[in-house]
């Protein structure tokens, strides 16, 4: 016979794995019924009424049984579940669907995104720090209207951002063409992170006669550049999520109004996988919902963060090892390609090249 914990233990287990399959509550004649060991229903619903009283079951109507509460869910996790193992034909399929076109860290992602949002149908959330890898392949300079100039920057991990300056008075095309000479000598290949408030006013000082003219210019390219060094946070597939009717609309729809509340839980991450449930932290908005990642890495550097958002109802023992796998591989693959892309000579630190057509010079 087993003794009272080890049965409410198996009570426990059952409660949780059966509220996920049908999303209703559980009764004692139920559990009864199904589990191995013969016990009366009374002796179960005292059992139950124990694990009501320590905080893992709630009961959601006086004459209905019992579902998890937070607690319970995270005991189960970390006592109770039986985790399924990827098969080789998972792991497989994971490998050749996240190496598919270039192997730049912005493609992974997505790839492993869609490959979540497939297999859980759930919503799929990401942090991306482009900083450690973005590296600056090109820079226009296009005139908009009187004094206005559009920036447009394009970097090696596939982001393109813009930005408009208004200036003090008309450029000439002489002007124009010195400063596309001047930034492709100076910038271009230049990692993001290498563009810093010092390397800036290094590059201002080196424009020479032309700083009047060009240096609003100058600091738009530092304002993109400042933009891609934050982290870029996405979700994809809520439309599935909400289809199943279990996460508040407005909720969703503020979670993605304030991207940046996600980013807080998200860098937050403990090595390894990590679950948050709606409202375990205030800036976690998402009622009934949790919240299942796990951080990648380019070594030991973590660079952001995987993972799947759904209704408290999932199937944690297949869907956990899903996202372990997929973080450790997408950290695999982007150690190697970014190890690869550091191994190319970087500029900073180099001094500023002025084009010998400068007629100042």
């Amino acid at each position: 016979m087993k003794s009272p914990d080890e049965r409410r233990l198996l009570i426990l287990k059952y409660i949780v794995e059966r509220y996920i399959e049908t999303g209703e509550p559980v009764g004692s004649k139920e559990i009864a019924l199904n589990l191995s060991s013969p016990i009366s229903s009374a002796t179960i619903r005292n059992d139950m009424a124990a694990l009501e009283q320590m905080g893992y079951l709630e009961q959601p109507h006086v004459s209905a049984g019992r579902i998890p509460s937070y607690q319970g869910y995270r005991f189960y996790i970390s006592h109770l579940m039986t985790r399924e193992p990827l098969s080789e034909d998972d792991r497989a399929r994971i490998d050749s669907t996240i190496t598919r076109g270039d192997l730049n860290p912005k493609t992974l992602i997505a790839n492993a995104s869609d490959l979540l949002a497939e297999l859980t149908d759930c919503a799929i959330v990401s942090a991306l720090d482009q900083m450690e890898f973005s590296i600056i392949t090109r820079v226009e300079v296009i005139p908009a209207g009187r004094r206005l100039y559009a920036l447009l920057m394009i970097t090696s991990s596939g982001a393109v951002e813009n930005r408009v300056c208004r200036l003090e008075f008309d450029l000439t095309e002489e002007q124009i063409n010195f400063f596309a000479r001047f930034i492709k000598e100076n910038l271009t290949g230049t990692r993001i992170e290498d563009l810093t408030d010092e390397r800036i006013v290094e590059l201002g000082l080196a424009l020479g006669s032309y700083t009047v003219g060009l240096a609003p210019l100058l600091y738009g390219v530092y304002d993109i550049s400042s933009k891609l060094k934050k982290r870029n946070i996405e979700i994809k597939n809520e439309r599935s999520l909400l289809a199943k009717g279990e996460i508040p609309f407005q909720n969703m729809a503020q979670l993605m109004e304030q991207k940046e509340k996600l980013d807080e839980i998200l860098n937050s991450a403990f090595s390894g996988v990590n679950v948050v449930f709606g409202n375990d932290q205030e800036s976690f908005i998402v009622t009934n919902s949790s919240l299942i990642f796990s951080s990648f890495k380019q070594g030991e550097r973590p660079l952001g963060a995987l993972g799947v958002l759904g209704p408290m109802r999932l199937d944690y023992g297949r869907i956990i090892p899903y996202v372990e796998y997929l973080a450790e591989t997408v950290s695999r693959l982007m150690t190697e390609g970014v190890e690869e892309d550091r191994s190319k000579p970087g500029k900073i630190g180099r001094k500023p090249s002025v084009s010998k057509s400068d007629p100042y010079r």
